[in-house]
């Protein structure tokens, strides 16, 4: 079995870099939301503070672009989308995380990256690159010559390198025209991020490097992106960068820009098959409160929240017979007897629901806290784990069949449950409008539960050891 690992990009570290007013935005350009399409690869910065939209709210367009996605959140720990960097284009395969705030690649010159899925970035070879001088704004290189980044995440891995400004593009399905971006060239990679096949990160957090920062500064797009993961056996998803229309039923809640540089929920109880678990109401709101974050695997409770998560489930499924993990080297709960048939797990396992500030219910299904188990037929393990720290970390398990809606105009963070792939097909035809009311309830009827088919056989990634 291949190594169990988790993809944990909190970033504990980071260096600042002001970007001013250096790359002004052109007023010819589109400013419509875009499509990446997510590939799943196969076998951060301080406090920032919420800029104004320089007064602007632009309107919303209809998503231009899909492509569908295969294979499943839990083979290689990530998704990853395509990016082009240069003139001409040099294709990369870079990680979704919202939990990161700068976009880098390995440079040709680097010493010490891994061998990743895609050739080094060769900023010779691009006709269009620039590197970012040296300024009083940024951390310098050893001959004063050109801006820095590093980057250290929790898992122990680290990044760092020069920053440099070229022409970005997202695809010939994307709507949107290439832009110049900041991103980093990588001369130093360590721990996963040296040992991925994904080429780098694509960052998407709250911050003046990261990607969606820069398109929105320029105008090109509204200041709300979307990700959209598949189901348990199944894949696939979609990332918007632009605004989308929401469905009508959509859940919201509050997410302070403020509080930390992360993607934050007002998350206050959570009930297991309708019965809350009897917590500290602030269990949930310590230190960065509950994070959302695309780039790591599972999930992770405060101490107290996740006995009293595995006890709830554990009473709920008593008929169940308890069994090790797949993985020796990590105490999982697993549960087996639930049999194959994924599309029956809801009447094995129990409805999970997040209950938020203003008593808005988010349900999840099985698929959001179990992992199949890869050595037990019709065994499942539970994906919910307990956190060294005070901080509620949910991971891309959490919102499997989800549109997840990160509206940071209006400071509000929105899931719907749906069947991801199913979704996206509807938006792939020529000319797609908006979905109406009439498509959200169409696309919403088909039961997240029903798109796997049986089980993958692959191995799963695991959580981090101590």
């Amino acid at each position: 079995m291949a190594p169990r690992r988790l993809v944990v990009l909190l970033l504990i570290y980071s260096v600042a870099l002001n970007l001013g007013g250096a790359f002004e935005a052109n007023a010819d350009d589109q400013r419509r939301p875009m499509i990446l399409p997510l590939h799943l690869s196969s076998p951060d910065d301080a406090r920032h503070h919420r800029r104004a939209f320089d007064g602007r709210r632009l309107q919303r367009s209809e998503p231009n672009a899909h492509m569908r996605l295969h294979d499943d959140l839990l083979a290689n720990g990530y998704y990853t989308t395509r990016l082009w960097i240069g003139t001409p284009p040099q294709m990369f395969a870079l990680i979704v995380d919202t939990g990161s705030t700068v976009t880098y690649v390995p440079c040709s010159d680097c010493e010490a990256c891994g061998n990743h899925q895609d050739p080094r970035f060769q900023p010779d070879l691009s006709s269009t690159y620039q590197p970012v001088k040296c300024n009083i704004n940024c951390n310098c290189d050893d001959k004063g010559n050109q801006c820095t980044y590093e980057r250290r995440y929790a898992e122990q891995s680290s990044s760092s390198g020069v920053l440099g400004e070229d022409v970005i593009s997202f695809g010939n399905e994307s709507a949107l025209v290439p832009q110049r971006a900041v991103f980093g060239c990588e001369n130093i990679e360590t721990g996963d991020l040296y040992s991925q096949r994904a080429d780098g990160i694509m960052g998407l957090g709250r911050g003046r490097l990261s990607v969606m920062d820069q398109l929105v500064d320029k105008g090109v797009i509204s200041d709300s992106f979307s990700l959209c993961y598949g189901g348990m056996g199944v894949g696939g998803g979609a990332m918007v960068l632009g605004g989308i229309k929401s469905p009508p039923d959509m859940v919201f809640t509050h997410s302070d820009p403020f509080r930390s540089p992360y993607y934050n929920i007002e998350l206050k109880e959570i009930h297991v098959a309708g019965k809350a678990l009897k917590l500290n109401p602030k269990v949930f709101d310590e230190k960065h409160g509950t994070v959302l974050d695309s780039g790591t695997t599972y999930a992770y409770f405060p101490r107290d929240a996740f006995i009293a998560f595995k006890d709830a489930i554990m009473k709920e499924t008593h008929f169940l017979k308890q069994v090790h993990g797949p993985d020796p080297n990590y105490k999982d709960i697993c549960f087996s007897g639930a049999g194959r048939d994924v599309t029956q797990l809801s009447k094995v396992f129990p409805q999970v629901d997040m209950i938020f500030s203003k008593g808005q219910k988010f349900s999840l299904s099985p698929e959001n806290y179990l992992f199949p188990h890869t050595k037990v037929s019709g065994a499942y393990c539970l994906g919910i784990f307990e956190n060294g720290d005070s901080t509620t970390l949910l991971g891309g398990i959490l919102v499997r069949n989800t549109l997840v809606t990160y509206d940071r105009a209006d400071n509000k963070i929105g899931f719907w449950k749906t069947n991801c792939s199913e979704l996206w097909k509807s938006l792939n035809h020529e000319n797609a409008q908006a979905p109406s009311s009439n498509d959200w309830n169409m696309s919403g009827g088909i039961a997240p539960d029903i798109a796997p088919a049986g089980l993958p056989q692959t191995d799963l990634p695991g959580r981090l050891s101590d």
